[in-house]
């Protein structure tokens, strides 16, 4: 007993009161992501809307999760992190319910784009809320915990909302909405601002001279165009390993078994990494992150059976743990405190371009060469990727200096 209470205060160690609201709020609100995996066939099924249209519905949801980034960033340092998180989590409950109810296509399609919108503005605040609560030291362990609570939820949600189908639709939506809406309470009763005072003050400068700041701040950039490249790696596990697959006479049920692996892992052994890793350097293990996420990708091509498919994706997922713990640590490490939240806006705007270029980049490329050719694509690009990380980490450091004595 003693030995589980001292593991259990070890994973806590610098970790606030606060920051397991956030927590247990990402947990609550993950459980109930019913609509998004279930839209596509919702639109479909329940709205004899052709399928090519559904996946423009599906599109138009991730352009405005891609606006709200930028805009979640930049209004969480000038309103602050508790504004944005209740004006996310408080109005994107009646959008959800609105898109279950409404018939026509126009005003689907426009419901779907701002429900994109409103879901995500909130992702730059918590990010934001993270660094300005947990030490340095912790940061890696507090986003990672985070990591791990979004995949619990994703891993869960769609099992209770394939339940809930069977019944109505529409208990999806009110699900969904349901959980967003608890998440908000838990922020309007036990999460107060955590922007400091002198952040505040410091955020209201015209938008051109936040926008010239970051023109000078190369690191941030070069480390978020990583970050871009990193994504389209990563979501050739999501669009075009199926159709390889499938290629050598594997169908959606081995798919389902091969990543199947990915959600298991990540759940199973993020904690623990997430604790490993904060012991590392910061730019050695996005390097390792990528270096992973190449080799994942590179076996693939060397795949015709479904144990080494399965083997491929547990690499490559090896990488992706790694990789959503440090990124965002980074991030936090890099930006002024006046600009926590703009720079996790442009870092998860980039992520979520990715979700766009990817699967575009990786079919084309499957279609137009050979898949061999795909993931031998992928393998040299994560090697590059890693040494690009390995590079940027003396100026990092030196950019990271500069904070540091600015803060101080």
């Amino acid at each position: 007993m003693f030995s589980i209470r001292s593991r259990l205060a070890a994973l806590a160690t610098d970790l606030p009161r606060v920051y397991w609201f956030l927590w247990l709020g990402t947990v609550i609100n993950r459980l109930g992501g019913f609509v998004i995996p279930f839209l596509s066939l919702y639109l479909t099924d329940q709205r004899g809307i052709p399928i090519s249209q559904a996946g423009l519905m599906v599109s138009l949801f991730g352009a405005g999760s891609f606006a709200a980034q930028l805009t979640g960033g930049e209004l969480t340092d000038r309103l602050g992190r508790r504004p944005v998180l209740l004006l996310s989590l408080l109005i994107t409950p009646p959008i959800t319910i609105m898109l279950g109810l409404v018939h026509d296509l126009p005003f689907i399609a426009l419901s779907t784009l701002i429900l994109g919108f409103f879901t995500d503005l909130y992702r730059p605040a918590v990010s934001a809320s993270v660094a300005d609560l947990v030490p340095p030291s912790a940061r890696t362990r507090a986003f990672g915990y985070i990591y791990w609570a979004i995949n619990l939820g994703a891993a869960l949600a769609p099992i209770l909302a394939g339940f809930m189908a069977r019944f109505d639709y529409f208990l999806l939506f009110v699900g969904d909405g349901l959980t967003t809406l608890i998440y908000g309470l838990i922020v309007l009763w036990r999460v107060p601002e955590t922007q400091p005072a002198e952040a505040a003050h410091a955020a209201q400068v015209p938008l051109g001279t936040r926008v010239k700041q970051l023109g000078r701040e190369p690191v941030l950039l070069i480390f978020t165009a990583l970050g871009l490249v990193f994504g389209i790696i990563y979501m050739q596990g999501m669009v075009t390993l199926p159709l390889d697959m499938q290629s050598h006479g594997l169908g959606p049920a081995d798919y389902g078994l091969a990543i199947a692996f990915n959600g298991g892992l990540v759940v199973l052994v993020t904690i623990q990494i997430s604790q490993i890793v904060t012991r590392w350097p910061r730019f050695g293990a996005i390097s390792l992150a990528a270096l992973l996420l190449g080799l994942g990708c590179g076996l693939t091509g060397l795949a015709r059976s479904l144990p080494v498919y399965a083997l491929s994706v547990v690499v490559w997922t090896f990488g992706e743990i790694i990789g959503a713990s440090v990124a965002p640590t980074i991030i936090a490490d890099l930006s002024p405190v006046e600009l926590r939240g703009l720079y996790q806006g442009i870092f998860g705007s980039a992520w979520g371009l990715s979700f766009f270029v990817g699967p575009l980049l990786g079919s084309w490329a499957f279609d137009q060469f050979s898949p061999g050719s795909l993931w031998l694509g992928c393998l040299v690009l994560g090697c590059l990727l890693a040494l690009g990380y390995l590079a940027l980490a003396r100026p990092a450091h030196r950019r990271l200096a500069r904070t540091t004595t600015t803060e101080t």
